[in-house]
């Protein structure tokens, strides 16, 4: 980011922090104010996060995202409004490094309460190709193992902007059920009187998280294939719970281009583990995904790293949906 930039945004969260509470009073309900009275005021950096705010704090708490539906997360800018939105909320929960802008808002805000996802699990490095083992996890264990899995081969260029490691923990569920924990901690340091709902309503996500684990591990026990190709490196930690091998088109960051020595390993690895079908993420261009299965005769399909999703969608749905997908893709029907 160069200085200009810089500059403006310093300039808009000076602003914000000094008006945008005059501007919010008689906002909707995605914007705060009255609306939020006799709640505690939660904002989130992107759908996943809120979802874990939502899930956790129930009828006690009020959630907004600053990602919009359907936006790319990595891209996100603040507007001042928003930016003072930080400043205001009883509760930030957010991922440090995956989205610049809010990390900087945050640091020019400094709210009062933060639940930062990545002070909850370690995050690792993962690059186009991840390796994943069969880890053997009980049920019960929703702290999970830290791999510390070091991958390289990052033809797909951009990753310096993710050097702290791969953020799409919330692909992996019992990372996710980590995270959920440490929002109910803080949640109850927000709002002391709610204390024993907020522990009561993580504990119950955090079981509803070890349980899907558990589906995909049954659901992934027998299949035929263990490699699945994707337009973007956002399934590392999935691979790795599940004993699967990731090779994505793209690095960490969606939109970094591949280079023609990365194609042709991919289209080497398709021929070698017989791979059928192509995917890429629901919501973005399957220009890609389309141009690599025509070449090699596949098939595409979804699979979401979920960072947004639809109306009538929730992280569990989805999740499911992906499970169905990879069954397919490996064989595992």
């Amino acid at each position: 980011m160069n200085a200009s930039r810089r500059l403006i945004r310093a300039l808009a969260a000076t602003t914000a922090l000094g008006v945008g509470a005059l501007g919010l009073t008689a906002c909707s309900d995605d914007s705060g104010g009255a609306e939020a009275k006799g709640k505690v005021d939660v904002v989130a950096s992107f759908y996943p996060l809120r979802f874990l705010a939502e899930e956790i704090g129930g009828e006690h708490v009020r959630t907004e995202s600053l990602t919009k539906p359907g936006a790319e997360p990595h891209d996100l800018e603040l507007s001042p409004q928003q930016t003072g939105r930080l400043s205001e909320a009883d509760l930030v929960v957010y991922l440090k490094g995956l989205q610049p802008a809010v990390d900087e808002g945050i640091e020019q805000a400094q709210p009062k309460h933060v639940a930062e996802a990545t002070s909850y699990v370690k995050l690792e490095q993962h690059g186009s190709d991840v390796h994943g083992e069969e880890h053997g996890h009980e049920h019960g264990d929703e702290h999970g193992d830290e791999h510390g899995h070091e991958q390289g081969g990052h033809e797909g260029g951009h990753e310096e902007e993710h050097s702290g490691g791969d953020p799409h923990i919330w692909l992996d569920p019992l990372r996710y059920a980590q995270v959920a924990e440490g929002v109910g901690k803080k949640l109850a340091e927000a709002d002391p009187a709610h204390k024993k709902t907020y522990e009561k309503n993580a504990e119950a996500l955090t079981k509803r998280l070890r349980t899907l684990d558990g589906e995909f591990k049954e659901g992934l026990a027998h299949k035929k294939s263990d490699t699945f190709i994707t337009t973007h490196a956002a399934f590392g930690y999935l691979a790795e719970r599940y004993g699967l091998d990731q090779a994505a088109v793209s690095g960490i960051d969606p939109e970094s281009e591949p280079s023609a020595a990365r194609m042709k390993k991919l289209h080497q690895t398709a021929r070698t583990n017989h791979i059928d079908t192509v995917f890429f993420e629901s919501g973005a261009s399957d220009k890609t995904a389309k141009t690599l299965a025509d070449d090699l005769n596949l098939k595409t399909g979804v699979l979401s790293p979920l960072e947004s999703v639809k109306k009538g969608e929730d992280y569990f749905s989805v999740m499911h949906r992906n499970l169905i997908s990879l069954k397919t893709a490996l064989g595992a029907d």
